[in-house]
């Protein structure tokens, strides 16, 4: 069985670490498939979202401890290095949107792959844990970064040193995902929301996603300068025409991504 499934269709491409006897956890394998596929899915320009899932019950429960276990004693820093940075930095530098089904458990650096998402929709049974303290690691793949900026730096800590699993709801609550549903809504929610940006203006999404990145650690002179220099970027697209366009004309824009 392969360790990762990619299905593009409609513009949409969907990734789903498919690993569900071990609740998708990270092997090396399923690391750089999952990094191949991202590469993969960037390059095609047919792709204008991005659904990252996981098989069966879970989203990722992380490391894969027997697996590192078995392999023997290993440079973590290496590790990060070749397996997970690359892939939190293909989702963040993706110019396309990357939206997490959150299915199930996301735990430790499985919980860093969903934050590291621009949109994250949860079922109701879903839940995140950032585990690392229970094995004394620290948080990973992102996770300092995503957590304090989204919830702050009291709340990052606690559930950081404490391994707080919180539910859907909870996140919800945070600030942390961006909708729940009902178990049996996922599908339909997730499709609805790629449906939606497989047909939006991606030059635009692919520039403001850029722009809020940088806007966490920017002053506001800065910001101000990049949106300037996005906006011209922006306004010289074909999609900009087009929806010029169809705003005189009352109708619909029909974007097609450049």
């Amino acid at each position: 069985m392969t360790a990762l499934l990619l299905d593009i269709q409609d513009g949409i491409a969907t990734i789903t670490l498919n690993r569900p006897e071990v609740y998708n956890a990270f092997n090396d394998p399923l690391s750089y498939e999952l990094q191949d596929a991202l590469k993969q899915v960037e390059k095609d320009a047919a792709v204008r979202v991005v659904v990252l899932t996981g098989a069966g019950k879970a989203f990722s429960s992380g490391q894969d401890l027997k697996a590192s276990m078995a392999a023997g004693k290993r440079n973590l820093s290496e590790s990060l290095h070749k397996r997970y940075n690359p892939i939190i930095r293909a989702i963040r530098n993706m110019p396309k949107p990357v939206i997490c089904r959150l299915n199930g458990v996301a735990a430790g650096a499985g919980c860093s792959l969903a934050l590291a998402c621009d949109m994250i929709i949860a079922a109701e049974s879903a839940s995140m844990i950032e585990i690392f303290v229970n094995i004394a690691l620290v948080l990973d793949s992102g996770s300092s970064y995503f957590l304090p900026r989204t919830v702050g730096y009291h709340r990052a800590f606690e559930l950081a040193t404490k391994a707080t699993k919180i539910t859907s709801a909870e996140a919800l609550q945070m600030g942390l995902v961006n909708k729940v549903v009902p178990d049996a809504e996922l599908d339909e929610a997730v499709q609805a929301e790629a449906a939606y940006y497989a047909s939006a203006p991606t030059k635009a999404i692919a520039l403001m996603k850029k722009m809020l990145t940088k806007g966490m650690t920017e002053n506001l002179d800065a910001a101000l300068e990049y949106e300037a220099y996005c906006q011209d970027i922006a306004g010289n697209s074909v999609d900009n025409a087009e929806g010029i366009q169809a705003f005189l004309e009352k109708r619909k824009p029909a974007f097609a991504g450049a």
